[in-house]
C-alpha cells in the first residue's frame, strides 16, 4: 500500500513539474534549446520579484547587497569594498565598488545605492526598523549614513536580502528588478516559475551557465519526483524521509548541513491566557524537543535550547527542563486552571485557542499537530489554522494564541538581528508587541556596544531574560539539505540560505 502511494506521489510530482515547466511554451521555446541551462526546484515562495520584499531575487543571483556573509558567519565586502564608523556606530562611511554596472548598463554609484536604500525603507517597515537610518549623503562612490542611534552592528544589517541594491528608476520592479548580479530576470510567474539569463556585464567574472529556470513547488514529494524524473537538476529540500534512498542513487549527490534556523513557537500576548507566564511555560514544556526532531524532521536536526545554535559563543545555556504533559499541567495549575471532566478550566471556561502554521515548511504543520495532540491529553482545545502568508496574518489578526514559525536567528553570526526583530519595540516579528523593560535595556546596550566580548555577555543576559519569561519557545534547529545531479558543479550549500544561484554553478558535459 505504501509503495502504491509513493508511486502515485511520484507521478503527481512529475506531472506538476512538467506542467510548470511547459507553461508559456512560445516564450520559452528558444530558452529550452539552450544546452547550458540548469533547472532549480525549491520551496521558496515567490509572489513578487521585488527584492526589497522577497528573498528570491538575491537567491536567484539577480541582485546583490553591499555586504555579504561567509560560511563561518563573518561579514565581508560585496558591492561596498570597505566601510568604517566615524563615531562608534552612528555615522558610517561606505565606499562603493568601482566599475560595477546594473544589468541595464547604468553605473553603480553612491547616489544609486542611496536611492535604493531609501526605497527599501519606504516599502518595508521591517527594514526601516532594523536599519534605523536618519539620513544619507552620496558623494561619488562614497556613501555616508547617519543612524537614529548608535548601531554597532550596522554593516551586518546590510547583509539582509531585502537590503539588496537595485536601479529604482526602472519600472515594473515587482516582475523585473534590475540589479547587479550574475543573472537577470527574463520572465516570471508568481509562485511558479522564474526564467533567468546570464548577465554579460557582470563585474565579478563570467557566469558558467547561460540560463537558469527556478521552479517552485511546496510539495516535498513533488520536488523529489522532479529530480528523479530528470525535470530538475537541483532540488532544494527534497522529501525528508527519502534522503537515505536518494543517497543510494549513484547519479545523485545529497548535501546535508546544519542550518542557522530555529523552529519556534511565537506566543500572542494580546490573548489573555498567554499574558500569563505560567501558561507560556506550560506550552514550552509540552513538547519533548527530541520527539519533535524525530517526528517532524526524521532526525534531520537537533533539539534547541534557545534561539541560537549552541556553537555560537553568545548562546545562553538554559537549564534543563522536564518535558511532558505532567509538567505542563503543573504550570497550568500555577496559572489558576483546574482540571474538570477532562478539561482545563478557569472561570468556567475551557482553555482553548488557535495555533497558526503554514505549508512552506512541512515540518511546521506536523509540529502544530503534535501540540494539538498533546494538549488534548490534558484537556486543552487547540484548533489548527493553516495560512499561506503567516507574516501578514500575524500582524493583521489577533485571533490566534500560538504560531509555529521558522526563522534564521543569526544569519550574520551575530545576535542583534534576532533580538531587535523579535523583541524590539518596532520589531517585525514582535507581533504581540511584547515589552520587557529589562530586555529592552539590554538590547539597547547591545546596539551601542562594539566590543565583541561585551556583546557576548549582553546576549547571554538577553537569553536568560527570554528563557525565564518564556517570551517564545525554541523547539528545534533543522538541517539544510539538497539533492542534485552528479553533473552539477560549483554548488555550495549555505547555512544562511541566501546565496543559491551563483556565477560558479555549472553543468558538466
Amino acid at each position: 500500500m505504501k509503495r502504491q502511494i509513493w508511486k502515485t506521489a511520484i507521478m503527481m510530482g512529475v506531472v506538476a513539474c512538467m506542467l510548470t515547466a511547459c507553461s508559456g511554451n512560445k516564450e520559452n521555446s528558444s530558452v529550452d534549446s539552450d544546452r547550458n541551462k540548469l533547472t532549480f526546484l525549491s520551496n521558496f515562495p515567490t509572489d513578487t520579484l521585488d527584492p526589497q520584499l522577497n528573498y528570491t531575487p538575491l537567491r536567484a543571483g539577480i541582485v546583490e547587497t553591499l555586504v555579504k556573509t561567509t560560511e563561518d558567519s563573518q561579514i565581508e565586502p560585496w558591492l561596498a569594498e570597505s566601510w568604517k564608523t566615524l563615531d562608534n556606530g552612528t555615522t558610517w562611511e561606505f565606499i562603493i565598488r568601482d566599475e560595477v554596472v546594473f544589468q541595464n548598463g547604468k553605473t553603480l554609484d553612491a547616489k544609486a545605492v542611496k536611492s535604493s536604500l531609501e526605497r527599501t525603507m519606504k516599502v518595508s517597515e521591517a527594514m526601516k526598523a532594523s536599519l534605523k537610518i536618519k539620513e544619507m549623503k552620496a558623494d561619488g562612490q562614497k556613501l555616508t549614513i547617519v543612524t537614529q542611534e548608535p548601531v554597532a552592528s550596522f554593516p551586518s544589517e546590510l547583509v539582509h536580502p531585502n537590503a539588496a541594491i537595485i536601479d529604482v528608476t526602472e519600472k515594473n520592479i515587482e516582475a523585473h528588478p534590475v540589479g547587479t548580479g550574475p543573472f537577470e530576470a527574463v520572465s516570471s510567474q508568481p509562485n511558479s516559475k522564474l526564467e533567468l539569463k546570464k548577465n554579460d556585464q557582470y563585474w565579478d567574472g563570467e557566469s558558467k551557465l547561460d540560463r537558469v529556470t527556478m521552479l517552485y513547488n511546496e510539495d516535498a514529494n513533488a520536488r523529489t519526483a522532479g529530480l528523479q524524473s530528470g525535470e530538475a537538476d537541483i532540488v532544494y529540500r527534497p522529501e525528508i524521509e527519502n534522503l537515505e534512498l536518494l543517497k543510494k542513487d549513484e547519479s545523485l549527490v545529497v548535501d546535508v548541513v546544519p542550518s542557522l534556523r530555529t523552529q519556534m513557537l511565537l506566543y500572542n500576548t494580546n490573548i489573555e491566557a498567554f499574558k500569563d507566564v505560567n501558561v507560556r511555560k506550560a506550552f514550552d514544556v509540552l513538547l519533548n524537543r527530541q520527539d519533535v526532531v524525530d517526528y517532524t524532521l526524521a532526525g534531520q536536526g537537533v533539539a534547541a535550547n534557545g534561539p541560537f545554535l549552541k556553537e555560537f559563543s553568545f548562546a545562553y545555556d538554559a537549564p534543563k527542563k522536564e518535558f511532558g504533559t505532567e509538567s505542563a499541567k503543573e504550570y497550568l495549575k500555577k496559572a489558576g486552571y483546574k482540571f474538570e471532566s477532562n478539561q482545563v478550566v478557569k472561570d468556567g471556561k475551557q482553555l482553548s485557542f488557535t495555533i497558526l502554521t503554514y505549508p512552506y515548511r512541512p515540518e511546521l504543520p506536523l509540529m502544530a499537530q503534535l501540540i494539538q495532540s498533546e494538549a488534548k491529553k490534558i484537556g486543552v482545545k487547540v484548533e489548527i489554522q493553516q495560512v499561506e502568508n503567516i507574516d501578514e496574518y500575524m500582524t493583521t489578526n489577533s485571533d490566534w494564541g500560538i504560531a509555529t514559525y521558522s526563522l534564521i536567528t543569526a544569519p550574520r553570526g551575530d545576535s542583534s538581528y534576532f533580538l531587535n526583530s523579535v523583541y524590539g519595540k518596532d520589531g517585525f516579528y514582535n507581533v504581540g508587541h511584547y515589552d520587557n523593560p529589562a530586555l529592552s535595556d539590554v538590547i539597547k546596550q547591545l546596539n551601542e556596544t562594539v566590543d565583541e566580548q561585551k556583546r557576548v555577555e549582553l546576549t547571554r543576559q538577553a537569553g536568560k531574560i527570554i528563557n525565564d519569561g518564556v517570551l517564545h519557545s525554541a523547539i528545534v534547529h533543522p538541517n539544510n539539505f539538497v539533492a542534485y545531479k552528479e553533473n552539477v558543479k560549483g554548488w555550495q550549500m549555505t547555512k544562511s540560505e541566501y546565496y543559491v544561484i551563483t556565477k560558479d554553478l555549472a553543468l558538466q558535459e
